[in-house]
């Protein structure tokens, strides 16, 4: 039991045995983490204690952008449904952060109701205050997709001093709250009007430590043609490598998230691609939700470290009669130099260490002498966590995911692209001719044939080694070439026949055209002599 409850604290070396992921997450923050934050004031400084909701939540998805990037638009095509609360138009019309939430019955709740509910993750926000509560509410409505994710809408980012005075909060603050929380971060850009004001670069800033969340969607992509398209993509990765200024490149996905017709459809293929990449990255979500509240709890627990190694090290050097006030000022302009110390001392990553002059800022409104000095059994028992007990939960993660069916985001518009043949790729590729009553293959049999004669087959077939020489002409590699045989090879005899040389190159062709081979050979590529095998 934790020491600050005035018990002898016990230090497990066995790791804890959970029954699933959720719960060993919140007893293990509970009983080896929340102890040291709650000595340290690391709430004070960072961010509030976390609550059960925070652990059991469903996957969320986060928009940011500016106004009229399409961002209320983007969650409607998603849904196909409208929501409460929606309004949508070319000025700044969203000035709310709404929760797109699943519930039996439709209908909005404000915001000074949802920071009192224990069953939303949201308890926490009440230290925004009113100005923000007012403008905050939750959108509830039966939507397939809301049962898999929760989607927040934010408010557009204007460009300009007096929008940040007028907002009456810390907007930048609550979007780094919910970048904590959430498990996606997609940032929108109008690819038709592409400006980056200086309130959305200070916005990305404060998303620093979300990078692995973030995602990048340039929208409106079909209002120009693709010379047009090229160079603000360029633009864009440009700013953006200014602002995020990670060697990474972030992943951009280009398109028109809407349900209206294409304005310039030259770029129609690629869009159909883009989507369909964004669309399986959020239906991976719920798979990956306990791997990514897990890699939350690590993060938050090294932060909380170097965190009370800091506020320690700030006790020691304080006086303990006079001088207080001119040594805590004196303490707060070396911050760095304890940092180098620290850094040093504790083998710790400068990456770890939260931003100096956020620090120095908080730290000028504490009281030094309410702070406490090292407690290594505190300590102690955050790292046995990181060392043990994560790894038993890793496990438990592992195993989730292989009990649970392919957990996956259902509904609206990911119904869409399964449809028929308006599936993605559907009739490309290895696809092409799954709807011919006759062999897709037989078009070209009669070029390949030619270069099967010369091959001087003996009893109709030529050998591995003569196909070899042939199919190594394409210049693909052997791995894919050994993949291309095998498929070939329908009867399994070390052979080609044919029918079956033909296939070969059909599958050589589909390859060098860009398009990937199946793992199996569908029915309607299958050679009529061999359907019967």
């Amino acid at each position: 039991r934790p020491e600050w409850l005035g018990f002898p604290f016990q230090i497990h070396k066995d790791p804890e045995l959970f029954q699933n992921v959720s719960e060993g997450l919140k007893k293990l923050y509970k009983t080896k983490l929340f102890p040291l934050e709650d000595t340290y004031h690391f709430h004070d400084f960072h961010s509030p204690a976390l609550e059960d909701a925070d652990f059991d939540n469903k996957p969320m998805v986060l928009l940011v952008g500016q106004y009229s990037t399409g961002k209320t638009t983007f969650i409607r095509h998603l849904m196909e449904q409208d929501f409460p609360g929606m309004r949508i138009g070319p000025e700044p019309t969203t000035d709310s952060f709404i929760a797109v939430m699943h519930g039996e019955q439709e209908g909005l709740i404000p915001g000074n109701a949802l920071v009192v509910d224990p069953k939303k993750p949201f308890r926490k926000l009440n230290a925004f205050g009113n100005a923000f509560l007012n403008r905050f509410v939750c959108a509830q409505m039966p939507n397939a997709v809301l049962e898999s994710i929760s989607i927040i809408d934010t408010p557009g980012i204007l460009s300009g001093e007096k929008q940040r005075i007028s907002r009456g909060y810390d907007f930048a603050a609550v979007l780094e709250w919910f970048a904590e929380r959430v498990d996606r971060i997609i940032l929108l850009f109008d690819a038709h009007k592409l400006d980056i004001s200086d309130e959305f670069s200070e916005v990305i800033r404060s998303l620093k430590n979300h990078e692995d969340k973030m995602r990048v969607v340039l929208n409106k992509a079909d209002q120009i043609g693709t010379q047009q398209l090229m160079r603000v993509y360029g633009a864009l990765m440009w700013s953006l490598g200014k602002i995020v200024g990670t060697p990474e490149v972030i992943r951009v996905y280009i398109g028109s998230f809407w349900a209206q017709p294409l304005l310039v459809a030259d770029n129609r293929k690629l869009f159909e691609a883009e989507e369909q990449d964004l669309f399986k990255d959020i239906q991976g979500l719920p798979r990956n939700a306990a791997l990514r509240k897990l890699n939350d709890l690590i993060k938050r627990a090294r932060l909380a470290k170097v965190h009370a190694y800091i506020i320690s090290s700030l006790k020691k050097e304080m006086p303990n009669m006079f001088g207080k006030e001119n040594k805590k000022k004196e303490l707060i302009a070396n911050l760095g130099e304890i940092y180098t110390r620290i850094e040093k001392e504790h083998q710790i990553s400068p990456g770890d260490f939260p931003k100096l002059a956020k620090m120095q800022e908080i730290l000028a409104n504490q009281d030094f002498s309410k702070f406490q000095t090292v407690k290594p059994k505190l300590l102690e028992a955050v790292e046995d966590m990181l060392a043990n007990d994560i790894a038993k939960l890793m496990t438990l993660v592992r195993q989730e995911e292989a009990a649970m069916p392919s957990q996956s985001v259902q509904g609206g518009a990911f119904e869409g692209t399964m449809n028929g043949p308006f599936g993605h790729g559907y009739g490309e590729g290895a696809g092409e001719g799954i709807d011919e009553l006759e062999w897709v293959v037989a078009r070209d049999k009669p070029t390949y044939d030619e270069i099967f004669y010369t091959l001087s087959p003996v009893n109709g077939k030529v050998s591995g080694a003569l196909a070899k020489k042939e199919m190594v002409k394409s210049k693909l590699p052997n791995t894919v070439l050994g993949k291309i045989w095998k498929l070939a090879d329908v009867d399994k005899d070390g052979f080609l026949d044919d029918e079956e040389f033909a296939l070969a190159n059909h599958l050589i062709k589909v390859k060098l055209e860009g398009h990937e081979l199946p793992t199996d050979l569908p029915e309607h590529l299958i050679p009529p002599s061999k359907r019967g095998l």
